[in-house]
């Protein structure tokens, strides 16, 4: 995610944007962006110069629109 947003771009020329963060397994985060033209979806490394207040609040995105209500959740044993 850089300071100056679209500086990335897809085959037909969009703008690029941030939608999530991907952590490999060897532990490198990647920003997965997409094109607002025509939907491709590609993932960069995280540079030097992204901006790291972005890059935090990027990936707790999920966390706070989370797909369920949290309410119901029970412990149940499953994963620890």
């Amino acid at each position: 995610m850089d300071l100056r947003p679209g500086d990335r771009r897809s085959g037909c020329r969009g703008i690029m944007e941030p939608i999530g963060i991907w952590v490999q397994p060897d532990g490198e985060w990647r920003i997965l962006h997409r094109c607002t033209r025509c939907g491709v979806i590609r993932s960069n490394r995280i540079a030097g110069d992204d901006s790291e207040a972005q890059l935090l609040r990027l990936a707790a995105r999920p966390l706070a629109q989370l797909p369920f209500p949290v309410e119901s959740l029970s412990d149940g044993g499953g994963a620890r």
